[in-house]
């Protein structure tokens, strides 16, 4: 399994959420890069990176932070946050992020998705995001009527080979990853499952390691010490 530590940028600050709420956002750390290094340095091989302004605005705002993290920290980035274009896609990619994680367009545009994984193959993942098991979208604003397992397998269809999915609830909570649903998504399709939000431990790593699923996004659980990431990633290679 994959540890994914996890930088969430807004105004371009390191924040957090709470279930998602942008009124609580809390800033974690002083420095992105730093902060990339610091996880470099514990083991790490990739960095989980959103721009939470663009997942709010539809549109990439902060891009420049995710290109110099993937040029000058030695981590593959992984980034999703107002990705709704081949050209958003194809910026990326060109300028050494290592996947790009389609959000919100996967419901409402999924002919783009179908294009990405054409054009990009496993360079593709989707994020879904659910409350109450229905999917949610644009930062987590809108609700729909899309239940994630319906929409993961639609998306196997179209050739995605991972996918992040997060239950909102468990979201910058510390109260463990929702590990039936994770079950469940993850015996529906073929795809990578990556767990996000709720991971507080290493004992929600060992559980996580245990179900099988591909990798683990941790981000409070990291900055408030709950998590040590050496620990995690030295779990994930036995």
């Amino acid at each position: 399994m994959i540890i994914f530590p996890a930088i969430d940028i807004k105004d371009r600050e390191c924040v957090r959420l709470y279930k998602g709420d942008f009124a609580t956002a809390a800033k974690v750390a002083e420095s992105y890069m730093n902060t990339a290094l610091s996880f470099k340095k514990a083991g790490a091989q990739w960095i989980h990176m959103v721009d939470l302004n663009g997942a709010l605005n539809g549109e990439r705002i902060n891009s420049d932070i995710f290109t110099d993290v993937a040029k000058n920290s030695g981590l593959k980035v992984e980034v999703g946050g107002g990705i709704r274009s081949m050209q958003d896609i194809a910026f990326y990619l060109e300028n050494g992020i290592e996947r790009v994680i389609i959000g919100s367009a996967a419901l409402k545009n999924p002919d783009l998705v179908k294009e990405a994984c054409r054009e990009y193959g496993d360079k593709i993942a989707v994020g879904i995001d659910a409350k109450n098991e229905m999917v949610a979208t644009e930062g987590w604003t809108e609700k729909s009527n899309t239940h994630y397992i319906d929409l993961a397998k639609k998306m196997e269809q179209f050739g995605v080979k991972y996918i992040i999915f997060t239950d909102i609830d468990c979201d910058g909570m510390l109260s463990g990853p929702n590990l039936e649903q994770l079950v469940k998504l993850n015996d529906a399709v073929s795809c990578n499952i990556t767990a996000s939000g709720g991971i507080k431990d290493i004992s929600n790593i060992k559980a996580l390691k245990t179900v099988g699923v591909y990798g683990a996004i941790c981000g409070r659980s990291i900055y408030s010490g709950t998590l040590n990431l050496c620990d995690a990633v030295k779990e994930c290679e036995v």
